[in-house]
């Protein structure tokens, strides 16, 4: 079976999940990639540009599969995958998904739900009477970046993010209050399978960044599974992000892909699934087996900056067992680096996991490890 990757960046979750669980599927696998020299034997090619993709896999040999984890090259590999007759996701569904302006109107339109929500092209002017509180972010953005609360100025607001984004296009719209919680999806075309969800601590505002994250695996799911599939987004991994408001659930944003930063290899623990393996062969075709319902809990907690500085003491990759209990430790910075703190997931120093049979025990073990082993910014 040969099936081709397509990757801007290296990430963690298709060098140390994907690729293996396509080497363990005993597929041929090709990385197409706009960045060659940072993916080894990976073939170059200007994957934003569906064109492009088509041609070079015409060229390369006939696919089995075609695939992407990336954030931003969803709607390009449906595309491709479309041309090939393979299965895949509905490109209009990656793009009203990315694009949380349209997103805003695919789900007011089918009336799941309304958010006030106003597009800013690059040049516009800023509206004024608007209610506050109000969040100012990208309209295709990622990580947390320039996403801010605002109570008041919000051409101030906007002023400051256009300068860090020029060209870019925002979106304004209502705050949502409430508790943040995750949905994780799986669909093979015919069936969408829940695999459960997180409830995310966020750190202080005006920002969002995600701190933590703590299996919740319960409800409510009717109105976010309404709004995916108002959406079309019900083929492969889906990680859609809600807030549990006074008036009810609302979406924040979707994601056509696996959730990231590690949790969906806390999801894989969680379940004890090889969840990186079903997800390729759904787009290989295969239906999804019955999976276990979880018997473990877990969480993964980010260590995030507190402040700008040079790294000077922090752990490596770590592995720790104890009973049924495992913790993992992923750094994604290294002693030495400078840190200059964003306010946005680009600041996580680490990542811990652990999975046990409650939260008290994956709680301790935690903070055993937290304290045993801190990351130090001088």
């Amino acid at each position: 079976m040969r099936l081709y990757l397509t990757a801007l960046k290296p990430t963690d979750s298709v060098t140390d999940g994907f690729l293996p669980a396509a080497r363990a599927l005993g597929c041929e696998v090709t990385v197409l990639t706009d960045r060659p020299e940072r993916h080894p034997g990976a073939v170059g090619c200007d994957v934003r540009d569906p064109r492009a993709l088509i041609d070079a896999i015409a060229s390369l040999g006939r696919p089995d599969a075609i695939f992407s984890n990336s954030d931003h090259l969803q709607a390009e590999t449906a595309l491709a995958a479309d041309y090939f007759g393979l299965p895949g996701k509905d490109w209009r569904a990656c793009l009203a998904a990315k694009n949380k302006y349209l997103m805003r109107e695919r789900l007011a339109e089918a009336g799941v739900e309304r958010v006030a929500s106003v597009r800013l092209a690059p040049g516009d002017p800023v509206p004024e009477g608007l209610p506050y509180p109000l969040v100012v972010k990208p309209r295709e953005g990622v990580a947390s970046e320039d996403v801010v609360l605002v109570e008041k100025d919000l051409a101030g607001a906007v002023a400051a993010v256009r300068r860090r984004r020029p060209g870019a296009a925002l979106v304004v719209e209502e705050y949502l209050e409430g508790p943040l919680r995750t949905l994780e999806t799986l669909g093979d075309g015919e069936t969408t399978r829940v695999l459960g969800g997180f409830s995310t601590t966020l750190g202080p505002l005006p920002y969002f960044v995600e701190e933590r994250l703590d299996w919740a695996p319960d409800g409510p799911h009717e109105h976010v599974l309404a709004a995916l599939g108002a959406l079309g987004a019900g083929f492969g991994a889906c990680h859609t992000e809600y807030v549990v408001t006074p008036s009810g659930p609302r979406i924040v944003e979707v994601n056509y892909r696996v959730i990231g930063d590690h949790c969906d290899f806390l999801l894989a623990d969680v379940l004890g699934v090889p969840l990186f393996e079903l997800i390729l062969r759904v787009h290989l075709g295969e239906r999804l087996p019955d999976l276990p319902s979880p018997t473990r809990y877990g969480s993964a907690v980010s260590i995030v900056a507190d402040r700008s500085g040079t790294i000077t003491a922090g752990p490596g990759v770590s592995e720790v067992s104890h009973g049924d209990l495992t913790l993992w430790h992923r750094p994604l910075r290294a002693v030495g680096d400078r840190v200059e703190r964003t306010h946005t997931n680009r600041d996580y120093l680490g990542v811990v996991r652990a999975v046990g049979p409650d939260r008290r025990s994956v709680d301790a073990v935690i903070a055993t490890f937290r304290a045993e082993r801190p990351w130090v910014i001088a």
